[in-house]
């Protein structure tokens, strides 16, 4: 199978030129016609030379994946189904539209959540991914294929890399992914457009505050370490009192954010000893917090908070200056709602 040209960085494609002896400047129209023109087929890429398109094709093929099925749910979300390289596994991708208008049938926001691994080690108890294990990395070119290759693909605003897997565990590829989708010869999007969302993988968090400038999101979910650690084993590897300290090392107090998940799960972390820790924890940050309601997996004895209770966990944060919100659940229904992405064999 030759190489796709699908996920290179500008350098990247400056290396394939030279190795095939073109100018250098075909790096650029190359990344041109990837990512701003969409280009599906070398043989459309005009302003080469037709001597350097047969030079590319000899060695080279775009690489797009396409969707092989699509779930639409009553509210408007639409999961994505994508074969990826690990053979009978798949991954999904999730569209939210946000409607707006006199009779909310103009799209405002589109928000793509995107997956960056096949499966996810993290094995966090509450999430589908992680339940279902860890069956590889994508690579940049099958991250940035979920952008191109969905319906809605001209009509994005936004991007979450909240899907399958956790993204600071394949920074490499999705690190080329996020400058890919932020660079003038890529995307061109605003880093603003864009969040990353953690369960705080150290080093790799480190490397993605000083390489890009791309909001921030941390799945929190309990103050306690012993009772998080239940939850979440990586707080054993990856403590949140370190998480935290290295996050308070950056500057949050302009235009990019922080902000923290937080699933609300009945009489387990929903309580006011929960809500006064975390506001201690979180006294002086510029950041917010948005409460999720969790959306019951079968076989797990968790239940979501009552929403009295959720909203007075709210209240008593929003009383003591942490903005926090409540997240709409959307895609429930198709299983594209937070932690129910499984991408299971096919």
């Amino acid at each position: 199978m030759k190489p796709k040209l699908l996920g290179m960085s500008l350098l990247q494609l400056q290396e394939v030129v030279a190795g095939l002896s073109l100018p250098r400047f075909a790096a650029g129209q190359i990344a041109d016609w990837l990512y701003a023109k969409g280009i599906r087929e070398i043989s459309g890429m005009t302003n080469l030379s037709i001597a350097a398109r047969t030079a590319i094709e000899e060695h080279y093929h775009i690489g797009h994946t396409l969707y092989t099925e699509k779930f639409i749910s009553s509210d408007g979300t639409k999961k994505y189904i994508f074969p990826t390289s690990i053979a009978g596994r798949y991954i999904e991708t999730v569209m939210i539209p946000e409607y707006e208008g006199e009779h909310d049938t103009e799209m405002g926001r589109a928000t793509i959540c995107v997956s960056s691994q096949v499966g996810c080690r993290m094995n966090c108890s509450f999430c589908m991914t992680g339940r279902s294990g860890f069956h590889g990395q994508l690579t940049a070119a099958e991250i940035v294929s979920q952008f191109m290759n969905i319906d809605e693909a001209q009509e994005l605003t936004n991007a979450v890399f909240m899907g399958m897997g956790e993204p600071l565990d394949n920074w490499d590829e999705v690190s080329r992914a996020l400058q890919i989708l932020t660079s003038e010869w890529g995307f061109g999007w605003s880093p603003k457009r864009i969040t990353l969302s953690t369960i705080g993988v150290l080093p790799k968090l480190k490397n993605f505050l000083d390489e890009s400038k791309c909001h921030l999101a941390v799945s929190l979910h309990n103050p306690f370490d012993e009772e998080r650690a239940a939850l979440m084993p990586v707080q054993k590897a990856f403590k949140l009192e370190d998480v935290l300290s290295l996050i308070r090392r950056y500057d949050f107090t302009g235009q990019r954010r922080v902000s923290f998940e937080y699933i609300m799960f009945s009489g387990v972390n929903d309580t006011k000893r929960h809500a006064d820790a975390l506001i201690k924890m979180l006294s002086g940050l510029e950041c917010r917090i948005n409460l999720i309601r969790f959306h019951s997996i079968p076989g797990l004895p968790l239940q979501s908070s009552p929403r009295t209770r959720i909203d007075d966990f709210k209240a008593r944060l929003n009383n003591a200056g942490i903005l926090t919100t409540l997240r709409i659940s959307r895609g429930e229904d198709i299983m594209a709602a937070c932690g129910l992405l499984a991408g299971q064999e096919r």
